[in-house]
């Protein structure tokens, strides 16, 4: 009987499950000591992505920094970037810069459209990770490197539970985003939310480093199946 419970525990918070609050459409996914969401919600004629490291373990490694989300949808090449700024809560790690005006880090994240990684179509990120070119969210290019171009790990997104005495030297030596960023792009009419699909998150500067798939829609009503099916088998052992 405990490791019935214990299976159903596993396989309600193991996944990475999407759900909707309200207006948004928000993606969660996690695993071992990652975790991560992004939630999309338009705003007028706005497409406002929020992008945010939910993890509580420390991040000591680059490859548990947070660095792109990839996402498939039919209107791709049609969202123009606008903005990335801090999200409010949110600080800046290890710069020996001044704090970018207004949270502005858009100099530092690229969207792009196309043959994304994971068979996605867009993604927005802060390493170049093979697919994104140079920043493109109308900011200023905070550390003056790489020619304007999104490379290595600055400016990706560490842990909300990261501690500051502990990390290697990459990470110590690099600005990093405590928490969350908040991107704004330009969407056509009739844009949907419901059309945003194939949700991947990636972690480090490469693509062989940690990456977590949200579930796709099918495969949660595979896991809900499973589940109910476990549900009933546990009810039908306690009648016995």
């Amino acid at each position: 009987m405990r490791r019935i419970l214990l299976l159903l525990l596993v396989l309600s918070f193991g996944f990475g499950i999407p759900e909707i609050a309200g207006a948004d459409q928000i993606f969660g996914a996690s695993q071992d000591s990652l975790s991560a969401s992004v939630a999309f919600e338009i705003s007028g004629e706005n497409l406002v992505v929020t992008l945010t490291n939910t993890s509580s373990a420390d991040v000591s490694v680059p490859r548990n920094v947070l660095t792109a989300v990839f996402f498939t949808t039919p209107d791709a090449s049609m969202l123009s970037p606008i903005s990335a700024i801090i999200a409010p809560g949110s600080t800046i790690l290890y710069s020996l810069l001044p704090p970018p005006a207004s949270g502005n880090v858009g100099g530092e994240w690229a969207f792009k459209y196309g043959s994304a990684p994971y068979s996605a179509n867009a993604g927005i990120g802060s390493a170049g990770l093979d697919f994104f070119g140079a920043a493109n969210f109308n900011g200023v290019n905070l550390t003056g490197n790489n020619n304007g171009a999104v490379q290595g790990l600055d400016w990706g997104i560490t842990s909300a539970g990261d501690d500051l005495s502990t990390g290697n030297p990459n990470i110590k030596s690099t600005p990093l985003i405590k928490n969350s960023v908040v991107f704004t792009l330009g969407i056509p009419e009739g844009f949907s939310l419901d059309d945003i699909t194939n949700v991947t998150f990636q972690y480090g500067t490469d693509l062989s480093e940690p990456h977590l798939a949200v579930p796709e829609p099918a495969t949660m009503f595979l896991l809900g199946s499973g589940l109910i099916g476990i549900g009933v088998f546990v009810r039908r052992r306690f009648k016995k």
